[in-house]
């Protein structure tokens, strides 16, 4: 990740956290102080955001040494010790509810990646994020899902075209054809743009594809829909799956021959892990 973007971020939150400094650490902690502290796992999981962690207690105070002891994307077991820190004890405790925030998110999102992932396995479908996520943390929480073996989509609105029914409803609402429609579009666009487009039946797949497109969606599609369409679309453009998508129903989704399934729920609903600081303090 850029650590322009890791600074700018972690320091706003670093900022609501403590506005005025740290009331408690400041007025209890000595100044001369030290702490040691480990960053232990209470469950198993995928890792991520080690830099993100490291940058809480570096921006706090420069003194403070953060040693990661597991890489994004390595899988942890209970118990393991994934960094370690040293440094002044009041910048490390009040770095701390930050650093963790940050990776019990992201740790969170990796792993549930992960399983989405492993499911699909061998079936040829990639799966991707969508932009329902966190405002303000989109660059982290996208890092998290590549750590857990997924793949981005795109990252704004402004990367690529991906016209919707609202978008096709506006376009076609002066009586052109959603072909010639799409077309007049594209024709004013760079032709280093991609464009995608949703469509939400079977009988719109043949007019969208028509329009010269790169990607079509096919929304909420029964399973037997979703292998009708991959057989009509015969490979011309990339299929994405999205709708529906649950670990319980990915498989077969994948199943059908698509080439991506976007699923929100891998940053919308993952559960932050349990990892925790034991932190060990010298009152020097």
């Amino acid at each position: 990740m850029n650590r322009a973007r890791i600074d700018r971020v972690v320091a706003a939150a670093l900022d609501e956290d403590a506005p005025w400094g740290d009331l408690t650490s400041e007025s209890l902690i000595p100044e001369t102080a030290t702490a040691r502290a480990d960053l232990v796992a209470r469950e198993s999981g995928v890792f991520s955001g080690g830099e993100v962690f490291a940058a809480a207690f570096r921006l706090t105070d420069d003194r403070i040494a953060v040693e990661l002891l597991i890489d994004d994307g390595a899988v942890f077991a209970p118990g393991d010790v994934l960094a370690r820190v040293t440094g002044p004890a009041r910048g490390v405790l009040t770095a701390e509810r930050i650093g963790l925030n940050f990776t019990q998110r992201m740790s969170g999102i990796a792993t549930l990646t992960a399983a989405y992932v492993a499911e699909v396995a061998h079936t040829g479908a990639r799966i991707v994020d969508t932009r329902k996520t966190t405002p303000g943390l989109r660059a982290f929480e996208r890092h998290a899902v590549r750590s857990g073996g997924g793949h981005n989509h795109r990252f704004s609105l402004s990367d690529a075209v991906m016209a919707k029914d609202n978008h096709l409803a506006v376009l076609t609402a002066t009586g052109l054809s959603v072909t010639a429609a799409l077309q007049g579009a594209i024709a004013r666009l760079p032709h280093t743009t991609h464009v995608e487009v949703e469509v939400d039946r079977l009988d719109q797949i043949d007019a969208v594809l028509a329009a010269g497109i790169g990607t079509i969606m096919l929304d909420n599609f029964s399973l037997d829909d979703l292998r009708a369409g991959v057989e009509r679309v015969a490979g011309r453009v990339t299929v994405e799956a999205s709708g529906g998508v649950n670990l319980e129903t990915v498989r077969a989704i994948a199943e059908t021959g698509v080439d991506v399934i976007s699923v929100g729920a891998l940053t919308h609903s993952a559960r932050a892990l349990d990892l925790g600081l034991d932190i060990a303090i010298d009152a020097g």
